[in-house]
């Protein structure tokens, strides 16, 4: 079975031009989950392109988790937080904040130890790779022993897939940024990436 998709956005989005992009994207394939990548925004900045990016990935049935701020998930009524700083600290604070509610993922796992230590606590999934840039050449195999033996879902994440090859670790989700967002058109890139994942 195909994973679903998970999209990230990317970083430091043009604030005045990428919400219309991402509404381009939603019309095509269906996105189970959208996160809005903070990258190197200060807070007021973040919270604004936020709040218009859940509004709109919502809309198009997609659960949208913001980047390692769950108050702020809450304020803008997202579907969760995606922690990828903080460790387990961070992720016992968003728990406590808003479990069983919303979604809480964890995210920078470099090793088996991480995933263990992270799975153990009430979260939705794990992803392994970065949110963006070059992949890494861990994720896939640390993906596919968590897919084989655990229950929490794992999330591949690979900046650089590659339409046509699919995802072979057995991930519940595969996430997807750089490959989409650096092209011309990242509608018809999302469009080609599934198309070969479905072949």
């Amino acid at each position: 079975m195909a994973p679903q998709l998970y999209l990230i956005t990317p970083a430091d989005p043009d604030p005045s031009q990428f919400p219309r992009r991402l509404m381009s994207v939603l019309t095509g394939p269906d996105i189970a989950a959208l996160l809005v990548r903070r990258g190197e925004l200060g807070d007021d900045a973040y919270a604004e392109l936020a709040e218009r990016l859940v509004q709109i990935g919502q809309a198009a049935g997609a659960a949208v988790l913001v980047e390692n701020d769950p108050a702020l998930a809450h304020t803008l009524g997202a579907d969760g937080v995606h922690i990828s700083d903080g460790g387990i600290k961070a992720l016992r604070e968003a728990i406590a904040m808003l479990k069983p509610d919303a979604i809480v993922g964890a995210g920078n796992i470099r090793s088996r130890h991480d995933a263990m230590s992270f799975g153990e606590l009430d979260i939705d999934y794990v992803m392994f790779g970065p949110l963006g840039g070059a992949a890494d050449p861990q994720a896939a195999e640390l993906a596919q022993w968590w897919a084989e033996t655990f229950e929490v879902p794992a999330v591949h994440s690979d900046p650089q897939a590659e339409a046509g090859r699919g995802d072979t670790t057995g991930a519940e989700f595969l996430a997807l940024s750089d490959c989409i967002w650096q092209g011309e058109d990242p509608s018809e890139a999302l469009k080609a990436f599934t198309a070969g994942a479905e072949a």
